[in-house]
This record gives C-alpha cells, sequence and structure tokens, in this order.
C-alpha cells in the first residue's frame, strides 16, 4: 500500500493495485461521521463496438445495454441488493454516463460489511432470460419518461444536433426499440469484457482505518478467480468535425421555448492534462462572461432574451466534448443568434491580468469547498483517473494558469462550423 501525500491540500490517499489488477484509492477523514464506496468500470454507453474477450472480430451490441446491465446487476437469482444494502443501514445507487458505469453506498455504520457487499455483488453477475426480458418494459417506461422531459430532450437533441457518427449522440438508456434486441448473451459478453478488476477502479472516502480496509479488499478479492487481465480493444467511427446539423428543432407541449448552443469541441490526439486545462479554461471564461454577474448575460437579460434558466457546461473526455449554452427564452431565435454572435466575439476579447486573477481565486474557492463533499471527491478522482489525471493536483493546474493562456484559448476556441442550435418550441394548435 503506497501513501499519496498531498501537502497543500493536507490530504493523503492510499492507494494499492490489487493482484487481479483492481486498483484501490482509499481516503481517511475520520471527522466525517459518514463513509461513501464507488466502484467503477470504465465503460459507457459509447462503448458500443468493441473486440469480446476471447474473440477475434468486433461486434456492436445494442444501444443502451450498459445501462441496461447496470440495473441488472443489482437483482440477483434469489433477492434485490437494494435489500442487502438496506439491512445494513446504507443508501446505493447507481449511474451510467458516456464513459463510466458506477456503483456506489453511502453508510455511517458497518462500513466493512457494505464494501464488502459492494464489492460481491458486483463481481457476481446473474441474468437470465427472462429477468431480461421484463427489465424491458422497465427500461422502456424510463426511456418514455425521459423522452416527456423537455430539459432532457434539449440536451440530448443538442448533442445529437452536434455529431454525425459518434454514439456520445445516443441516450444513455439507449431507445424503446434497441433495449428489446438486448440478451442474457449481450449482458454476459459486455460484462466478460468491461468488468474485469484490471478495467475497474475502487475509491473509499470517510471514516476509515486504511490499513484494516486495505486488508479486508485484498482478502475479498484474493478469494476470487478471475481470467487473465484482457486487452480491450473498443472502436468508434470516424467523427468529423463539422457539426451534423446547424439548426434544429422539435416541438412538445410546452409554454415557453427552450433554446440550446452547442459548441462541438476537438480532443483528437489530447493528454489527460490538455483535456483538464482545456475544461479549466472554459469553464472559467463561460462564467466569467455568461454567469449572473457576466457582461454577456447582463447584455441578454436587458434585451428580455433569457431569464434565470439560462445556464451553461462543458464535457470533455478522451473521445469526445462538447459545451452547451442556453435555456428557456420568448425569444429563441433572437437569443441563439445573439449567444452565437457572442461566442464568435470571443476572440476579439482580452481578459485583463486583474480579472484573470479574480477568475483564478474563484475558480480555485469553488474547488476547494467542492472538496468539503466526499461524493465529490470519490466521483471526480475515479473520473480524472481515467484521464490519467489526479484529482489532488488540479489546484496546482488552477493557479498554473495565466491570462495568456485564456488569450490563446479564446483564439482557436469557437469556429463557426462546430456551433450548432437546437430549440424545444411549444406547440401550436395549426
Amino acid at each position: 500500500m503506497e501513501e499519496l501525500v498531498y501537502k497543500q491540500l493536507n490530504e493523503s490517499v492510499y492507494q494499492e493495485t490489487m493482484d487481479n489488477g483492481l486498483k484501490v484509492f482509499l481516503l481517511s477523514k475520520p471527522e466525517m461521521a459518514k463513509t461513501f464506496g464507488i466502484f467503477t468500470t470504465n465503460y459507457g454507453s459509447i462503448d458500443q463496438t468493441f473486440t469480446p474477450i476471447g474473440q477475434d472480430e468486433s461486434v456492436t451490441v445494442p444501444e443502451g445495454i450498459a445501462h441496461f446491465l447496470e440495473h441488472k446487476l443489482f437483482e440477483k437469482e434469489d433477492r434485490d441488493v437494494f435489500q442487502d444494502f438496506t439491512r445494513l443501514g446504507a443508501s446505493a445507487n447507481a449511474f451510467t454516463s458516456f464513459t463510466k458505469t458506477a456503483y456506489l453506498f453511502s453508510a455511517t455504520s458497518q462500513i466493512d460489511k457494505n464494501v464488502k457487499t459492494l464489492l460481491d455483488f458486483v463481481q457476481d453477475p446473474y441474468f437470465s432470460e427472462e429477468s431480461v426480458e421484463k427489465e424491458k418494459g422497465i427500461i422502456a417506461q424510463e426511456i418514455r419518461m425521459y423522452d416527456d422531459q423537455p430539459d432532457w430532450r434539449s440536451f440530448f437533441g443538442t448533442i445529437q444536433s452536434l455529431y454525425h457518427n459518434h454514439p456520445v449522440k445516443v441516450d444513455i438508456a439507449g431507445t424503446v426499440d434497441s433495449i428489446q434486441d438486448i440478451t442474457k448473451d449481450d449482458l454476459y459478453t459486455c460484462y466478460e469484457t468491461f468488468y474485469h478488476p484490471s478495467n475497474m477502479v475502487l475509491f473509499v472516502a470517510g471514516n476509515i482505518e486504511p490499513e484494516a480496509m486495505m486488508d479486508l479488499i485484498r482478502e475479498n478479492q484474493e478469494n476470487k478467480e478471475f481470467p487473465e487481465a484482457p486487452e480491450i480493444n473498443r472502436s468508434y467511427p470516424e467523427e468529423p468535425k463539422t457539426v451534423a446539423k446547424k439548426d434544429h428543432s422539435i416541438t412538445m407541449p410546452v409554454t415557453t421555448a427552450k433554446a440550446m448552443v452547442g459548441v462541438k469541441e476537438n480532443v483528437q490526439g489530447l493528454t489527460g492534462e490538455e483535456i483538464l486545462r482545456g475544461e479549466l479554461l472554459s469553464g472559467m471564461i463561460l462564467d466569467y462572461y455568461f454567469s449572473k454577474s457576466g457582461v454577456f448575460y447582463e447584455e441578454l437579460y436587458k434585451e428580455d432574451l433569457i431569464d434565470d434558466s439560462f445556464q451553461f457546461e462543458t464535457e470533455l473526455d478522451r473521445q469526445f466534448g462538447f459545451t452547451i449554452l442556453g435555456g428557456d427564452s420568448r425569444k429563441p431565435d433572437q437569443m441563439t443568434k445573439r449567444v452565437k454572435e457572442m461566442l464568435h466575439e470571443l476572440k476579439e476579447q482580452r481578459i485583463s491580468e486583474k480579472d484573470f486573477t479574480r477568475m483564478k481565486r474563484k475558480k480555485i474557492g469553488q474547488f476547494m469547498r467542492a472538496l468539503n463533499s466526499l461524493e465529490f471527491i470519490a466521483n471526480q478522482f475515479t473520473h480524472y483517473h481515467t484521464l490519467g489525471v489526479d484529482l489532488f493536483e488540479v489546484l496546482p493546474v488552477i493557479e498554473s494558469l495565466t491570462a495568456d493562456d485564456a488569450d490563446e484559448y479564446l483564439q482557436h476556441w469557437i469556429k463557426e462550423e462546430a456551433i450548432s442550435v437546437f430549440q424545444v418550441k411549444p406547440q401550436t394548435n395549426e
């Protein structure tokens, strides 16, 4: 077991790679009443085409299978695992993203048993034809529920407008039609390929004693048999730098239109640290201009083009990246036109050293406050780990950024061919 010491943050993380390849990270926070554990596999909704273990040819599995597999792992032949956690006084959950599937719990007692339960249920799959068919109806309902949510439709509609071929454009849960094609064998194929311990990370943070916890995890893993660590071969379609649709809209029963402007980010060939720096700079720049105290926000608000629902976000990963700005608007066409103009105007902007120093201080403050959350630490540590970045080294990266870095970023950021507009418009009686 190795101790990683971060003097600037007064934190220590204990790490060890198990013999089977599982990477374990422990953060001791004895002052906390709660302990949070998250068991994550480097496998998400975009991993649709890959070469299964023991085969030579690649396969393409149905859309939504990673999310479907997440649901099914909680169901065993004789019980529902959620009940196991409830009996142990824990709250359990799981989520699937574009690139990860994670299983988690939080508890204030019986931590050892909860950690064992987390490891054991994820590493012991049980799928039957009958239970798979039953689950299709449940997930189809979930998909229809999200399809009825204008905010969700506007978010995914924007991504679908940005991307031609990349599976990031597919709803994480898949479609009602695509999940009908999922079989028990498909689930086992995906599980055996992506749920090997060598493709997974366990992070436990909270009121734990690191050595005792690491001993428990080590013993748990040594008592299980796994095949040799496989090399995972994933493939993704070629994706142009241009957007799929410059302008697209749908109608829904909403009283006010939802108008979004999307920017397709170019992440090809970037290292994990370059992705991090881009994420930090875009976040700081958007905050400076488009947050409620920003000059662009104020202008949009005064022109009655936006309301308090206006927001923005950037998501960058090795395979894809996007920035989305928007919200409700009574003048959606004018709003999106003006936001696009503002994005192009960023090239002409120059952030002063004084203002950039203030931006950095704000970002550092937000980051330090977030470190008070065990959930944030565990989730983000795992996320950055897959990019080859250490969460606790993010602070020095923020501190190293300069106004010149922001200026250079602005010169290359916004390109017309990478911008798309998507709107959810009110239905009319015509």
